[in-house]
């Protein structure tokens, strides 16, 4: 069995393709921000995805007919539960509509697996998109009524990394508590209690850390001012795609300013360093979520490539957990085995519901 693995981020296409379980290859193409704001939209960076997927078949000499199923990162549907889930057309339009608010670009995995699929009539999945919801009732409510958290998260990657690391240990991730940081393009930390992911921030929507491509938590009516100044849909771009490095200097690319820090330069290295320090607070409040009752600090992601990450983040919270790194993501595979399974008939793929798993505090006015 062929399966092509589609994995969009904020600053990357990831494809690889499975025989079996074999990686045949793994081939990512980084797009700095001047190349994808040129699309108003991340529904319209779908022709030129698609295009650079295509372009990687052709180098690997590789027909896309003759593939058996494909596989895409997903999210901004309808809040789902964890596992793999068939595409269809209801899953394609909702994500297409964003109609669970989020516009991250994971969402072009759904919208490229389903477009493959229906050009040669083969069968599309996804597993563990970023809108997953296992979110207690406490991470949900906010102090204006009708407004509340949900979960927009790098879902795949974590649950990925704490099953991984939990195996590693002879345990089962079911079992245990982490708290799993993915550092990259995008950043979130989640509490995974026991196998459920029940907090989070809402990295893509403008909570958090800062980061290369986000403008992570502003307060509020400072936000209200720079919106009264700039507009609101200049604001929605800085969420996702348009804040962070991006803004402070025109670059997504972390290499770049990773180099001038080296170099000694104070504005890189106030911002680097910051954007750590806003990670350890996100890390501190998840411990408080799991009681303090955590038995590991997983980090992951592109940006663990760079040894300061993980130094900084030792300092500030080595005391809360043993800290764990996984650079990059696992997420290639852990797409691939699920979707291996259901092709042979092994496991059955959940169908999307159209309906958010949580829909309201039961007998509660809120």
């Amino acid at each position: 069995m062929k399966l092509l693995i589609i994995n969009p981020g904020s600053t990357s296409t990831k494809v690889s393709l499975f025989e079996d379980e074999e990686s045949v290859f793994e081939k990512s193409l980084f797009h700095d921000a001047d190349v994808l704001l040129k699309f108003s939209h991340v529904n319209l960076q779908l022709d030129f995805r698609y295009g650079v997927i295509l372009d990687m078949l052709k180098e690997e000499n590789v027909a896309p007919e003759s593939i058996d199923a494909f596989v895409g990162r997903g999210g901004s549907a309808c809040t789902q539960p964890g596992g793999i889930t068939k595409i269809d057309q209801k899953l394609y339009d909702d994500t297409v509509a964003a109609v669970g608010g989020s516009e991250h670009p994971a969402k072009l995995g759904v919208m490229l697996a389903w477009r493959f699929a229906t050009e040669y009539n083969k069968p599309a999945f996804t597993l563990n998109p970023t809108n997953v919801d296992e979110y207690c009732d406490y991470a949900r409510l906010t102090g204006i009524k009708g407004v509340y958290r949900v979960s927009h998260s790098h879902v795949l990657n974590q649950k990925a990394v704490a099953e991984y690391h939990a195996k590693s240990l002879g345990k089962r991730y079911e079992d245990m508590n982490f708290i799993v940081a993915h550092i990259d393009g995008g950043i979130t930390v989640s509490a995974h209690d026991h196998g459920r992911m029940i907090d989070g921030n809402m990295g893509a929507d403008g909570e958090g850390a800062f980061t290369p491509t986000r403008i992570g938590s502003v307060p509020v009516l400072a936000l209200l001012d720079y919106i009264e100044a700039h507009g609101v849909d200049e604001v929605r771009l800085r969420c996702s795609r348009a804040g962070g490095f991006v803004d402070l200097f025109g670059t997504a690319n972390a290499d770049t300013i990773h180099d001038l820090v080296d170099k000694g330069d104070r504005k890189a290295e106030l911002v680097w360093n910051t954007m750590i320090y806003q990670i350890c607070k996100m890390i501190g409040e998840m411990s408080a979520v799991l009681c303090g009752k955590v038995d590991g600090i997983l980090l992951t992601g592109g940006l663990m490539r760079f040894d300061d990450i993980y130094e900084g983040i030792n300092r500030r919270c080595g005391f809360i957990a043993p800290i764990s790194v996984y650079p990059g993501e696992m997420e290639q595979e852990a797409l691939a085995m699920p979707a291996l399974e259901v092709l042979r008939g092994q496991r059955e793929p959940l169908t999307y519901s159209g309906k958010n798993v949580w829909d309201g505090f039961e007998g509660i006015d809120l």
